[in-house]
């Protein structure tokens, strides 16, 4: 069985967790009362750490963004996190009080594996929806494990789209098209709105990448903090901008996240510092660290949230999570102030 979390926090929350005033104060006393630790009792440091970020985090809700924000999680190279950050940010998201929808456009489906959906042959799949236009809620499944979060799970069927796409009309559009319809039907239906959507990606830049890059108006990077992390970057941006000049002219690279960080290595600073100082708007403060718990969770069919709620690797992906949607808001009034002072002009 999955270990619990040892420090009684739970993943629902009620509108009386809400924070006010008092509890903002309670909460800086709590984290202030945790006893600091060095450098040289590394163990002691992490868990005290851990303890001031789950004070911070405990009950607190995300804001939601004014429009659905549509993100593809991409990387040509492989084995960087991209489908481990979807599927961890979306359990976060979903967590912090938010509606988060999860599309699995990978053939491989780890993506649906992850968060506990069928996708055996047969299932209804978002192969269904690009390629025979199904409509994408016949396909969505809900996540058991995690409220507010859903999935539209990939099947081995996904691996043939590739050349089925081929021929098809508009062929870079079809995911586009499906998303946009769905949010036109919650909407006709008086559903609450969707609040994030995220694309999981194939390591390539076939067709169903493509699909996602049109699909989606921003880009979340996730970089492995090895030697390796910034090779194929510049290519990866550069397709980026060819989708954006001839495709989508709204894409664009608003998230980057350092995974697999290991403090204890020079190389893993080295390489946060290179991406930070190239990319200082982009890369997120919260990164995620080297967990064996993060890798174990799959193999329950979980999120590291649902695995082991009070682990280093969960609470580090419930902070990137809560500055995304913090980011999202900030840029949405900076949106508003603008189109307010071209107005005045």
């Amino acid at each position: 069985m999955p270990p619990q979390d040892q420090n009684g926090l739970t993943q629902g929350i009620t509108a009386g967790q809400r924070a006010a005033a008092p509890d903002e104060r309670r909460r800086a006393a709590l984290i202030r009362s945790v006893p600091e630790a060095d450098d040289t009792t590394p163990l002691a440091a992490q868990l005290a750490e851990d303890a001031r970020r789950r004070i911070k985090l405990h009950g607190v809700r995300f804001p939601k963004p004014t429009t659905t924000r549509i993100f593809t999680i991409a990387n040509q190279k492989g084995g960087v996190g991209k489908t481990t950050t979807t599927v961890n940010v979306a359990a976060a998201l979903a967590t912090g009080g938010l509606n988060v929808l999860v599309i699995d456009n990978d053939p491989q489906g780890n993506a649906s594996t992850a968060l506990g959906i069928d996708h055996q042959a047969g299932v209804p799949s978002i192969y269904d929806v690009i390629i025979d236009d199904v409509p994408l809620q016949d396909v969505i499944q809900p996540c058991k494990d995690v409220e507010g979060l859903n999935v539209a799970p990939a099947t081995i069927d996904l691996s043939g789209a590739e050349i089925e796409l081929v021929s098809l009309v508009a062929r870079e559009n079809r995911l586009h098209n499906a998303i946009r319809a769905y949010l036109d039907w919650r909407a006709e239906q008086g559903l609450e709105p969707m609040d994030y959507i995220l694309i999981d990606c194939p390591p390539s830049l076939g067709l169903l990448t493509i699909n996602a890059f049109v699909a989606a108006r921003e880009v979340l990077i996730p970089i492995q903090c090895e030697y390796y992390a910034l090779e194929g970057l510049s290519q990866l941006l550069k397709n980026i901008e060819l989708i954006r000049g001839h495709l989508n002219f709204d894409l664009h690279v608003s998230t980057i996240m350092l995974t697999m960080f290991d403090k204890r290595t020079n190389l893993a600073h080295e390489v946060a510092a290179e991406v930070r100082e190239h990319f200082p708007d982009q890369t997120l403060e919260a990164s995620i660290p080297r967990s064996v718990r993060i890798s174990e969770a799959p193999s329950y069919g979980q999120t590291v949230l649902t695995y082991d709620a009070g682990s280093t690797g969960a609470l580090a992906y419930r902070e990137a999570a809560q500055e995304i949607a913090l980011r999202g808001t900030q840029t949405s009034n900076d949106q508003t102030t603008a189109a307010a002072a071209e107005e005045e002009n």
